[in-house]
């Protein structure tokens, strides 16, 4: 059975422009829930569906196809069915079959995992049914206004004893998160809910990011409980790091003279001090001959390479001298020389100024500027997850 993941990402937000591409603790909203269908074991292919050629470009990066979406079906009040017709009409076009079941994922629930994803398609092929939904339990008593003005009860009756929880029968809510659906079925009634329909409770949190608000709350949830943080089973064993908009702003200093001075932060050198107590083996692998980056890697501790032009076979020798694997190494860097040290490592980090690239394939942009915290940022972020081996 083929099973597709549609997408669908808007170019404009009136609560929230721009939401789908910002990045939520490292993470854009429409990346995380490409993550979360690719890692799915359901899922055959992953697209997004959109106006905007940006967010095509930002969702190709986390393994999406990009299906350009007409401008009569991508209005605020275009509806997401639309949107979903269209997708598969073009990927009928672009593999030649219509596939057998539709998943339909929102960007707006950035917490969706890909258990959730294969617990929803479960739930339909086991059930035979034509749709489901992920929904969450919600013990909330509903009210509405009645014509004489009063309030009134609709998930409960107001004129009766208030029931304990435990004893109330068990509702549900949709999470507006995940949907699927059996393709014809879908496609005769142009509706998500095209005939026998199951709910599938979820584990997961009554977020939807819709407006700055709502994007206040999930940035303080995702500090804390994030899926599409750290997936990494290996404990990480040692933090390599560039120098120049890593360890510094990225400005240098030069005197008439010809010296350089740059500028580092003492909260970052407190940072790697944190690390080096707890056993983690450091080095600064940096592209400079500058003494400057010898002299800070030995204020901290730090090995050092330095005036290294191609980096990832000096780093795969160090690893290999240490004893290490990849995956236990977290490689921190913020240009386009590092992105295949960044790529080989387990985890990779880049500063919140790093180049563009950089920040498209870190596990985690941090929210530090380099030479302003971002060490600092990480060490925490690497001791409060328990990850240092």
């Amino acid at each position: 059975m083929k099973i597709a993941a549609v997408i669908p990402a808007r170019g404009g937000s009136v609560g929230l422009p721009g939401k789908n591409i910002k990045p939520l603790n490292g993470v854009p909203l429409v990346g995380r829930a490409a993550l979360a269908a690719a890692k799915s074991e359901s899922v055959s292919d992953v697209y997004v569906s959109s106006d905007s050629q940006e967010i095509l470009d930002v969702a190709a990066t986390f393994g999406a196809k990009g299906i350009m979406r007409p401008a009569g079906i991508s209005g605020s009040t275009a509806s997401s069915e639309s949107a979903l017709i269209h997708a598969l009409q073009e990927i009928e076009s672009m593999s030649g079959k219509m596939p057998d079941v539709l998943v339909f994922l929102q960007c707006t629930s950035p917490f969706t995992t890909s258990e959730q994803i294969d617990a929803v398609v479960t739930k339909l092929t086991e059930e035979d049914a034509a749709s489901a939904f992920s929904a969450i339990e919600d013990h909330g008593f509903i009210w509405q206004i009645a014509n004489d003005g009063t309030a009134a009860g609709i998930t409960h009756d107001h004129t009766k004893p208030r029931q304990r929880r435990q004893d109330m029968t068990p509702r549900y809510r949709e999470t507006g998160a995940i949907y699927a659906m059996r393709v014809p079925q879908f496609l005769a009634r142009e509706n998500r809910f095209c005939g026998k329909t199951v709910l599938v409770p979820v584990d997961m949190p009554p977020i939807e990011v819709d407006t700055p608000e709502d994007w206040t709350v999930a940035e303080a949830y995702a500090r804390l409980h994030d899926p599409h943080r750290f997936s990494h089973q290996n404990r990480i064993k040692a933090l390599i790091t560039d120098f120049d908009g890593v360890h510094t702003d990225d400005r240098v200093i030069v005197s008439q003279d010809g010296t350089e001075a740059v500028r580092c932060s003492r909260s970052d050198g407190m940072g790697i001090e944190m690390l080096r107590h707890r056993g983690m083996k450091m080095l600064i692998l940096s592209r400079e001959q500058n003494p400057v980056v010898k002299a800070r890697a030995t204020k901290l501790h730090m090995d050092v390479l330095h005036h290294i032009h191609d980096k990832l076979p000096a780093l795969d020798a160090w690893r290999a001298e240490h004893r290490l694997e990849w995956a236990e190494i977290a490689y921190v860097g913020n240009d386009i020389n590092d992105l295949e040290c960044m790529r080989a490592c387990g985890m990779s980090f880049a500063p919140s100024d790093a180049h563009p690239e950089a920040r498209a394939i870190s596990t985690i942009v941090l929210q530090r500027p380099g030479g302003n915290g971002a060490l600092r940022e990480l060490s925490e972020l690497l001791i409060s997850n328990g990850l240092i081996g």
